[in-house]
């Protein structure tokens, strides 16, 4: 009986040598790179058993992706070409082989492509990583400033050409609602004669304010010779010359003297 008792470990560690040498082999590099094809082959390397049978895998390698997978050239194995897409271990589980075998568990390396702590940029950033310093492009994004400053310098110098006909129009209204004067009061006249001497200096200039008989004539403004006569009768109470209508009188500002604005 004590005999006994010493042959059973011997031979418990016999069949688990055995076991264990029958069990088909990996050959893989000590690490992975991130993001690389890497190749790993699972080789059976007992020339007196069976070559192994195709390993029940389908897209993935534990968290390797599997990209390829075929035969060695000598039959033996299998080539398995992987992608590691994140970084830390890899354990490749022990895979069924389907005959009753088991290949051994593979644990890779796959290092981060950058250090912890370092600016987050690439594979391996963390929560304890620093995000990486961009400086902002100032530079390039003025240029994104040059279409709006130009429209609006633009319309600024369009504004600017158009007030002198923005404020011809406005004293044209005014002289049309105010002309002829309905009443021949002294103040009546005066504003009526005010308001006629503002829309002659918006269309010409302020020298026409203190323009009389010989100006107008000299620029064919028959109609505001007589405008600057009829509101001189009226003073005195005359009516001749009669007010010319405001029609003739706008119209002449528009067809005539267009040559000697200004003047």
């Amino acid at each position: 009986m004590p005999g006994i008792r010493l042959r059973i470990p011997g031979t418990i560690l016999m069949l688990a040598n055995l076991a264990a040498s029958a069990a088909p082999a990996w050959k893989a590099p000590a690490q992975l790179n991130l993001g690389e094809l890497q190749a790993l082959e699972l080789r059976e390397e007992d020339p007196t058993r069976p070559a192994l049978p195709r390993p029940t895998v389908e897209d993935r390698l534990g968290p390797l992706r599997l990209r390829a997978m075929e035969p060695l050239p000598d039959g033996r194995g299998w080539r398995f070409q992987v992608q590691a897409l994140e970084p830390g271990p890899a354990v490749i589980p022990a895979l069924d082989l389907g005959n009753g075998q088991r290949s051994p568990e593979l644990r890779l390396e796959v290092p981060r492509t950058i250090p912890y702590g370092g600016p987050w940029v690439g594979f391996g950033g963390g929560n304890d990583d620093r995000l990486p310093a961009i400086p902002f492009p100032w530079a390039w994004a003025s240029l994104l400033l040059l279409p709006p400053l130009a429209l609006l310098a633009w319309g600024i110098r369009h504004w600017r050409q158009g007030s002198g006909q923005r404020r011809l129009r406005h004293a044209a209204l005014g002289f049309r609602r105010q002309w002829p004067p309905v009443n021949k009061d002294r103040a009546t006249l005066d504003a009526a004669h005010g308001i006629g001497r503002d829309l002659l200096a918006a269309r010409f200039g302020e020298a026409a304010r203190a323009w009389g008989p010989a100006e107008f004539q000299a620029r064919n403004l028959d109609p505001w010779d007589q405008w600057a006569k009829s509101l001189d009768a009226a003073r005195f109470g005359r009516t001749e010359p009669p007010f010319p209508a405001s029609d003739p009188l706008l119209a002449a500002l528009d067809t005539r003297g267009g040559g000697k604005e200004g003047a």
